[in-house]
């Protein structure tokens, strides 16, 4: 029972999924202009067409054969050779359409395919030795026409012209007799006839082809402003990554607060300084010097990208940095250390580069901080605490090229790092305080 209650489910899905494929429009998003989206229109519903004039040829072929078994008297072979040689070219221009030919000329196949519909009794009448017109059928195949596939209204005319062109040229080519369908029918009537039908069918087609090429643009241009909008967000959410941490963006995006604070147990907070920057500021031009810093500065930033910390800003010449927040991390003590030695290196690199004599002090000590975003403007992560402030005068009581860096910071990086005691300094606000200059990593 259950299987057979998958496979109707299937079956469901399968018809389900065919239908959508043959009703729904070609995605706009994909054609560059609307003659792309028009003609991918024309070969997708060519394919419905088919399928449905098939569909209804097959129930006139049934028709027949039932008059053949059931009543002699109403079967009419030449009907059935004419619909079953129309089913088999409506195979054909379906096979057609899966061609690469079909799908770079469909209305190539249009045109053949409406003439297969509208010429074939045509055909029939005229090997019989007579002309007949098509009340029925003509009309019935310009209607469906225009609904199923209702753009490119000279496409329409040209299948219907080529019907008349036919009907009248043999007429004319082998002088033949014309039957209507009924003795008070003239050809005055036919002409009219035939002229508003064809009138209606190609002014709705216009009509609904305007109409599809002006939303066909208004989407487009909707389309390309919301893909230019995504792209401003985009750029947006990049340069708010670029002042804020991505935990902390993301809070703010998902409710917005007036203050931001978190408490972090384990942080290294660095503090760098250019040495005698100020005195450098009065020898050489602004535009120059600042240049100089900012390439100095870039190349910190990388290392603090190598290194996973959080820059928090730059005031002046001085850089400061942490460690272990906002996602904390047990090696944050090794990594703000990292950070530090490879300033040292960055410096000299870039002094043998330029050709400049650039010192730095730099400041490290390590404890808790509170880190956040607080005001209503121009937002900034920041740090807050004794561990910040005592990292900063480590860097400005030290000494020019060298790591000056607190006890506790020693005791927790001195098994895997090198350290020289400098011994007990008087730092303001702190009173003496016993610092060590790290030197570099044990091998």
């Amino acid at each position: 029972m259950m299987q057979r209650f998958q496979g109707v489910q299937k079956v469901e899905v399968f018809v389900r999924n065919l239908v959508q494929s043959l009703f729904q429009s070609p995605d706009i998003s994909e054609a560059a202009s609307y003659e792309i989206w028009r003609h991918r229109f024309i070969h997708q519903r060519l394919s419905l067409g088919v399928g449905l004039a098939f569909i209804a040829y097959l129930t006139f072929t049934l028709s027949q054969l039932n008059n053949l078994w059931f009543n002699p008297e109403n079967f009419k072979l030449a009907w059935l050779i004419t619909q079953m040689s129309v089913e088999l070219g409506l195979l054909g221009g379906f096979i057609l359409l899966r061609t690469a030919i079909g799908v770079r000329y469909p209305a190539f196949v249009f045109l053949l395919l409406t003439w297969l519909v509208t010429l074939s009794p045509q055909i029939r009448a005229t090997i019989a030795g007579f002309s007949r017109p098509a009340i029925i059928e003509w009309p019935l195949t310009f209607f469906s026409l225009a609904t199923l596939i209702p753009v490119c209204w000279p496409l329409h005319f040209i299948g219907q012209a080529g019907t008349f062109i036919y009907y009248l040229g043999t007429q004319i080519l082998f002088n033949l007799e014309v039957e209507y369908p009924s003795d008070w029918m003239t050809s005055d009537f036919l002409f009219l006839y035939f002229f508003w039908i064809c009138l209606i069918s190609n002014l709705s087609v216009y009509l609904y082809d305007r109409l599809a090429r002006s939303e066909f643009n208004s989407r487009l241009a909707l389309e390309q402003a919301y893909q230019q909008l995504q792209v401003e967000q985009e750029r947006s959410e990049a340069l708010i990554l670029n002042i804020l941490p991505v935990p902390i963006a993301q809070r703010l995006k998902q409710k917005p607060v007036k203050t931001i604070a978190d408490n972090f147990t384990n942080a290294g907070v660095l503090f760098g300084d250019i040495v005698g920057f100020t005195e450098l500021s009065g020898k050489m031009p602004p535009a120059e010097l600042v240049q100089l810093l900012g390439q100095i500065f870039s190349r910190f930033d990388h290392l603090a990208d190598k290194h996973h910390l959080e820059k928090i800003k730059t005031i002046g010449d001085a850089y400061m940095v942490v460690s272990g927040l906002p996602i904390p991390k047990e090696d944050y003590a090794e990594r703000i250390a990292d950070m530090a030695l490879d300033m040292q290196k960055t410096i000299l690199e870039f002094n043998a580069e330029t050709g400049q004599k650039f010192q730095m002090r730099i400041g490290i000590a390590i404890g808790p901080v509170v880190a956040g975003v607080i005001g209503l403007k121009k937002f900034i992560y920041d740090l807050w605490g004794d561990t910040v402030n005592i990292a900063s005068r480590m860097e400005s009581h030290g000494i020019a090229n060298e790591i000056q860096v607190t006890e506790t910071t020693y005791h927790a990086l001195k098994d895997d790092y090198s350290f020289e005691r400098r011994g007990s300094i008087l730092v303001k606000g702190k009173g003496e305080m016993t610092t060590y200059l790290l030197k570099g990593k044990k091998s």
